[in-house]
This record gives structure tokens, sequence and C-alpha cells, in this order.
């Protein structure tokens, strides 16, 4: 079995380390796509053994999940955190977030390539840690707005489960309408679509 200086690694070093597989998996996916990024390139590439991937993660499909997880969390939180001020500029955060998400280079290989079914799993199919955190910071914000007069009345979680489903559809189906709807009229439509849903 072979090993790598890495394997014995102090657990301080446990988060680089993650962040150096899952970092090498992206490159993959976005420079050779999904179904040529295999387990032991991504080792390779990230400067570790197999069996330090396979101790964080048994298959490719569980390091992307973990890279789904860390991307879409990251977007939440870079620049654009979902705290409420008004009902505007909720929205607007909210569509900014849904850009971000859109125009994210991995998660945008793995919407168009042959393996879309890959990225459907983790995102459509089952309630994910990426997707807790996506409705988690819309609840908190929710109920802000309600709080502050905002927003209308009803059952946070049940509001922000709504919100993420119309922005997550807009997201994910943006290609298709992409000579209907210019970048402006795209934002301009979902800040309206969820204004109408949220509004008193």
């Amino acid at each position: 079995m072979s090993s790598s200086n890495d394997d014995f690694a102090p657990a301080a070093d446990s988060r680089s380390t993650d962040d150096a597989i899952l970092d090498a998996a992206a490159d993959l996916i976005v420079h050779l796509g999904v179904r040529r990024t295999q387990l032991a390139e991504i080792a390779r590439r990230a400067g570790v053994s197999r069996p330090t991937v396979y101790r964080r993660w048994p298959d490719v499909r569980a390091v992307i999940g973990a890279l789904l997880t860390r991307e879409i969390l990251a977007t939440i939180q870079g620049g654009a955190a979902l705290a409420f001020a008004d009902l505007d500029s909720f929205v607007e955060r909210i569509v900014d977030v849904a850009v971000r998400l859109r125009d994210h280079p991995v998660l945008g290989a793995l919407l168009h390539s042959e393996d879309s079914d890959l990225l459907l799993e983790y995102v459509v199919e089952r309630l994910g840690t990426s997707q807790r955190g996506l409705l988690e910071a819309l609840r908190a914000g929710i109920e802000q707005g309600q709080a502050h007069g905002s927003v209308r009345p009803g059952e946070p979680v049940e509001l922000a489960a709504m919100v993420l489903l119309i922005a997550q559809s807009t997201v994910q189906s943006h290609r298709m309408v992409a000579s209907l709807l210019p970048e402006a009229a795209w934002r301009r439509e979902l800040a309206r679509a969820l204004n109408g849903y949220l509004a008193p």
C-alpha cells in the first residue's frame, strides 16, 4: 500500500488536506468533465495518496457531493449573506446568490455535463447539507422580514422552501430561455417573482 507524508500529518492539517482534494476534484471536473474525473487522478493532483482520499470519501461521487456542499455554502457566505434589511435588498441578495451559483464553474460543469444526473441527485432528489444551509439562511431572513413587517405571514420554513424552489428552478433552466430572457431581464423577473411571493 502506498503512502505519503500527508498520511501521518497532524489532525490540524486535516482541513487543508480536504481542501486540496476538493480543489483537485473541482479542477478536473471543470477541465476534463465528470466522466474523466477519477479518484486516482484526484489524489495525484492533490498531492496525496489514494488511501488518504479513501479515508475521507469512498468514491468519486462522494467527493463531488462534498465539493458541492463546500462550494454552495461558500457562495452563500461569500459577500452575499441573506441577512434582512428590507424586502428589496433581501430579494436582491437572493438573486445575487442565484447568479453566483448559476455562473459557478463547478456547478455549471456538472449541470451541463452528460452526467448531469449526478448534480440532480444532490440538488433535486434529496435535501443535502448545502440545501439545508440555503434553507436556514432564507428562513432566518424571512423571520427577520416578518418581524419587520415587510414579509407576509406564514411558516418561515415553508416560505423558505418555496423561495429555494423558485430560485433553484430558475437557475437550472436559465440556458433554455436565455434567448428570451437576457441577463438584465432574467435578474429583474426573478426579483419580481420573489418580491411578489414574499410581499405582504
